[in-house]
């Protein structure tokens, strides 16, 4: 049994895409043609590849063909590029990478374009939460991932980029108002704090540093990492902040430390084991901005 790669090209499109509809626009093709395409590639592997909801969903069994489909336009990248004909390239690579949201805001951007200037290339950022976004390159979503997970995905790579810390902070307006006696472990865990979502723990983690269990958090949900940045700046609650939102803010007596010392959330680098020197200038790029930028452990 073989997978037909213009079949398989197809699938991706449709999954990056989202719909048909949109998957025909860029493929320059009838939504037609491209279900029928999707439905013989079905047909020819036996398997149901996607799930035709909006968006599109692959399936299990979708995710490998869309996994094969992006390994080989990478391939193909990195041999254009061995022929001299990358920076000409009229069809940049598409690179699909995760990175959680403080590093996308803080770091993360000036490694990318460090690479886009040399290479043909766009790149599909996902966020999502370090703890989260090694699932994305097990499905076959993404190409490589910041993440927390330090054992490597299978068919991957591994290795540390180094630590981001975090401190907890507040307005001296929201403690002269919440914690007119001290940023106790009992007023914090009582007092309103930021969270970025529902699956954010880090304020949690420092809770229970402290001794504390909260069951039931007064908090507010901001899931973009500058305006939880901002929120806390407002006095909306405390939370924990890296330097890289609170150093100038700390120094001017815009906001204090809480204390109760820092956080640090161990990140490392995750990529396909392709060979692939495309990828291993993407990686390198993030290497040495993580260098530049993060903690040491």
């Amino acid at each position: 049994m073989e997978i037909p790669l213009d079949l398989a090209r197809t699938l991706a499109v449709v999954i990056d895409e989202g719909t048909f509809e949109a998957a025909a626009r860029r493929l320059r093709l009838t939504p037609s043609a491209v279900s029928q395409r999707v439905k013989s590639l079905e047909q020819q592997l036996g398997r149901v590849l996607v799930v035709r909801s909006k968006p599109a969903r692959a399936t299990e069994a979708g995710e490998a063909v869309v996994r094969l489909a992006r390994q080989l336009a990478l391939l193909e990248q990195d041999a254009l590029a061995g022929f001299g004909l990358d920076a000409a390239s009229d069809r940049p690579v598409s690179i699909p990478l995760a990175v959680n949201a403080d590093s996308l805001a803080t770091w993360f951007l000036p490694a990318l374009a460090r690479v886009a200037e040399r290479h043909a290339v766009v790149f599909d950022v996902h966020r999502d939460d370090q703890d989260f976004t090694a699932g994305l390159l097990e499905s076959g979503t993404v190409m490589g991932a910041v993440t927390s997970q330090a054992s490597p995905v299978a068919g991957c790579l591994v290795r540390p980029l180094g630590v981001m810390r975090y401190e907890a902070v507040a307005t001296p307006a929201f403690v002269a108002r919440r914690l007119p006696d001290g940023p106790t472990p009992t007023a914090l865990a009582g007092a309103p704090r930021v969270d970025f979502d529902r699956r954010d723990d880090l304020q949690d983690q420092y809770l229970r540093r402290l001794g504390v269990e909260v069951e039931h958090p007064s908090r507010h949900f901001v899931p973009a990492s500058n305006d939880f940045a901002t929120a806390i700046k407002l006095g909306l609650g405390w939370g924990l902040l890296p330097a890289f939102q609170s150093a100038a803010e700390l120094e001017r007596g815009e906001l204090v430390p809480l204390g109760g010392g820092p956080v640090d959330v161990p990140l490392y680098w995750q990529q396909w084991n392709l060979g692939s020197p495309l990828l291993d200038a993407i990686a390198h790029e993030i290497g040495a901005e993580a260098r530049r930028e993060l903690t040491r452990p």
